[in-house]
């Protein structure tokens, strides 16, 4: 008898199991999760259906100002089931610099276009989707010992005006610091001089995620090339518009722009 509640009991639990998810991350504004099931198994974030390894591995992330819960839906040997998750929201800080130029401010309407193009180039870079799985390793930092002088999320003010919020983490070191790659991956766009964000990399990770670097002063990686965590890519800049030398990096899922901090290992 005792035998047999145990069994039972064992196939309750493994049939409550089989849809179970790992996640690493936290559920909450701008961070980075990466979710573990079974292989052969299909996941949507919302109503997004999302790349799962070979090993059942799967990334996602969530936006800055995300109001609602997300809901995961999995489907696994012709079964489907919802998992609903609360997101969390954060504060952001308030980011004030004045004395610009009026041009770092508002760029002149002649550069509208310039800007509208480049702007296609980094989307059509972040929109890639392959199978390289790179995004599990432990992301590195890019530069040794920098002091952080801009987070992610806070809201800038320029010359008194309200502009879009900060949406990566800007690093303080000296021109011709080497910068190195974060994580493993293959440069999807290399541009030396856009408008915004100078000498400019973006690296692809696998499944949507990516990373870019900005405002560079030389750049050591070609368009296609696939580089390896820790390998020099480039050397620290005051390109684009920027107010000194510093590096910006940014974290994305797809067009999701997260935090970077929430892969970066910084205190």
């Amino acid at each position: 008898m005792i035998r047999n509640i145990i069994l039972l009991l064992l196939i309750i639990f493994f049939a409550s199991n089989a849809f179970a998810i790992d996640f690493e991350g936290k559920f909450r504004q701008g961070h980075f999760i990466i979710g573990k099931t079974e292989p052969n198994s299909k996941i949507w974030i919302d109503k997004k259906q999302i790349k799962v390894s070979s090993d059942g591995f799967f990334a996602f992330g969530i936006d800055r100002d995300r109001k609602f819960d997300i809901v995961i839906t999995k489907e696994s040997k012709g079964k489907k089931e919802k998992f609903v998750k609360k997101v969390q929201k954060r504060e952001y800080q308030i980011q004030k610099i004045d004395g610009l130029p009026e041009k770092k401010v508002t760029p002149p309407k002649e550069l509208y276009e310039r800007i509208k193009r480049e702007n296609k180039i980094i989307s059509k870079a972040r929109s890639v989707e392959t199978n390289l799985t790179f995004f599990k390793k432990k992301f590195i930092p890019p530069l040794d010992n920098a002091i952080i002088t801009g987070v992610y999320g806070s809201q800038r003010i320029l010359n008194g005006k309200p502009k879009w919020p900060h949406y990566g983490i800007d690093f303080a070191a000296k021109e011709g610091t080497e910068i190195k790659a974060m994580l493993d991956g293959t440069a999807t766009m290399v541009e030396p001089d856009l408008f915004y964000t100078g000498g400019t990399l973006i690296f692809d990770h696998g499944h949507g995620i990516s990373t870019l670097y900005m405002h560079m002063q030389n750049i050591y990686v070609k368009k296609g090339q696939k580089v390896k965590q820790g390998e020099i890519i480039g050397t620290v800049g005051s390109t684009g518009r920027s107010t000194g030398a510093h590096l910006d990096v940014r974290l994305n899922w797809f067009g999701t722009r997260l935090d970077p901090m929430t892969v970066l290992n910084i205190k």
